[in-house]
């Protein structure tokens, strides 16, 4: 290679570089240089395996470790993709590290004006009527209206504990109705933080109003509600739409956990505030907007 080329194949590196990144850079050869004939090849191999993160491609596979020259004529549109994912995350607020995280773990992104606020304290003194709790698919208990008819949203004050009709929980002294959930998905998160159920409802096992758009139930709301995966004091949060026939229920383990448990989305529905299963197409029953 001449001394010229060096040259121009070094500014176009530097610009390379500047425009879109040092993963580009080095994916086409800017790197360390040696003549090989027609071609120009890079002291170190890079394959695909040995790129991550923000080096991943955007649209080809860099497992040839030469650099075709006639690629370079790709590379404006690259660059042009580049920039615009750049912009893209500048207006989000994203940071390198969000970047990385994005797609890999959901519970960490969260939308810029979700509402933080600490929550609020405990109402009451634990009650067992007041009490839920999570076990699995066909075990657990659901804070509900204590009147027929009453809306969810009328019995933050004297809503109380239902229980499936198998639990175990012997102070759970009210049942639903046999198959009055049509189906049911008990999930965790990975490190412990919470437990969930969602699922589907057939409110003609049920005295709740049909029109009702739903409402939450949460440590504020009855008094002395608790779930005992956290126990008295943790954060949990309980969304019933019977005009959708749905709800959901997360557990968090320890208290005012606004990340996992975040008490300020009571408008948001389930599908929002407590993503899951909403859909269950081996027992043909769905529940999802």
């Amino acid at each position: 290679m001449t001394i010229a080329s060096k040259a121009s194949l070094a500014a176009f590196c530097v610009l390379l570089f500047s425009l879109a990144g040092l993963g580009e850079a080095r994916r086409v050869g800017c790197n360390s240089y040696s003549d090989s004939g027609s071609s120009l090849s890079t002291a170190d191999a890079f394959t695909g395996s040995a790129l991550s993160g923000n080096d991943a491609p955007l649209s080809a596979d860099y497992a040839d470790s030469r650099w075709l020259q006639q690629d370079a004529l790709q590379w404006p549109s690259r660059i042009s993709a580049r920039l615009s994912a750049d912009n893209v995350h500048a207006q989000l607020g994203t940071t390198t590290r969000d970047r990385n995280s994005l797609g890999k773990r959901a519970s960490k992104t969260y939308p810029r004006d979700l509402d933080m606020r600490p929550t609020p304290e405990p109402t009451g003194a634990s009650s067992s009527s007041t009490t839920v709790h999570i076990t699995d698919e066909h075990d657990f208990a659901l804070l509900l209206p204590n009147q027929p008819g009453e809306l969810v949203s009328d019995a933050e004050s004297d809503g109380a504990a239902f229980c499936t009709p198998g639990s175990s929980d012997s102070s759970c002294t009210q049942r639903f109705e046999d198959s009055f959930v049509r189906a049911a998905r008990v999930t965790k998160a990975d490190d412990g933080a919470w437990i969930q159920v969602t699922g589907c409802l057939d409110l003609s096992k049920s005295s709740l109003d049909s029109m009702d758009t739903g409402g939450q139930f949460d440590v504020r709301f009855p008094n002395g509600a608790q779930c005992t995966f956290g126990g008295y004091g943790a954060s949990f949060i309980e969304l019933v739409e019977p005009a959708a026939n749905r709800f959901c229920m997360r557990c968090c383990s320890s208290a005012d956990d606004q990340e996992n448990c975040n008490s300020h989305q009571d408008r948001a529905g389930c599908q929002a505030a407590i993503p899951g299963t909403y859909s269950f197409p081996e027992l043909g029953v769905s529940c999802e907007d």
